[in-house]
């Protein structure tokens, strides 16, 4: 694998991770509409590090606020402390995702790397998307969740497994149907993908130890580098844009490109390279 698929895949990753489009479908489509080969899961781990890094980097303040309210609390379960409570409830909205992820791997998950899978997911959730943010009340904040609100969100983010639903999609989607303003439902989403992908990461960087393919580590750093600088990026430019805008731009990008992909995959039109 060449240093410029790298970079790619790595720009990919992190201009749509935060965005609600799918980071993960726009990855395998890039290697099926152009002559770079399928970059495997191995790099799509890796490039998904380099994002979570860029989260960690940007939310420093709230995961520390984490840390010292779990550390106050003694590590009880408390929805006193803003600190401990966002922790408690990211520990809560992980436990969907840890076993349908098993679940999922135990049966295999290549046969859903599937173009018309992904057209299908991309305009699908689009169109939930905006249903969610159109017609729900944007009144709550992540102070007012509570744990039922973190499992709904989490059993969302399980659908994320799938390819081209979008993992920060549904789970703001979710959020957004749960009355979170639309910068709480981001953060929250940033925030939940942090324990989910590390321990996807962790497996997937064992394993490929475990085959000793040193060359492959090698990939896997170049992406975690590139992936977190285009990733900070983006997050300044999500939160931003979140401060005065809605989610409109992005499921019309999705219906556009889910509509493509479908009339591709379909054979009503062809778009490979």
């Amino acid at each position: 694998m060449s240093t410029i698929q790298i970079f790619y895949l790595s720009l990919l990753q992190g201009i749509t991770e935060f965005l609600p489009v799918s980071s993960s479908g726009h990855l395998i489509l890039l290697s099926k509409f152009t002559y770079f080969p399928d970059q495997g899961l191995a790099l799509d781990v890796a490039v998904h590090v380099g994002s979570i890094l860029a989260v960690m980097i940007y939310f420093s303040e709230t995961i520390w606020e984490m840390i010292k309210g779990v550390w106050k609390t003694r590590f009880i379960p408390s929805f006193n402390n803003y600190g401990a409570q966002v922790f408690w409830l990211i520990v809560v909205g992980t436990i969907p995702a840890v076993v349908a992820g098993f679940a999922l791997k135990c049966y295999g998950m290549e046969w859903l790397r599937d173009t018309r899978i992904i057209g299908w997911t991309i305009l699908g959730y689009g169109l939930l998307l905006f249903v969610a943010d159109r017609f729900s009340m944007t009144i709550r904040e992540i102070k007012h969740m509570g744990v039922f609100d973190a499992i709904l969100i989490g059993c969302a983010q399980c659908l994320a497994l799938i390819p081209g639903t979008s993992r920060s999609g549904i789970t703001i989607t979710m959020a957004r149907f749960l009355g979170l303003e639309r910068r709480e439902a981001a953060k929250f989403s940033m925030l939940l993908s942090i324990p989910a992908i590390i321990a996807a990461a962790t497996l997937t960087g064992f394993e490929v130890w475990q085959a000793g393919n040193i060359q492959e580590i090698g990939w896997m750093f170049d992406g975690v580098v590139f992936s977190y600088i285009s990733s900070i990026i983006a997050i300044y430019v999500v939160m931003w844009w979140l401060k005065k805008s809605t989610f409109l731009p992005f499921v019309i990008y999705r219906i556009i490109l889910g509509t493509i992909l479908l009339l591709d995959s379909y054979q009503i039109i062809s778009i490979n390279m």
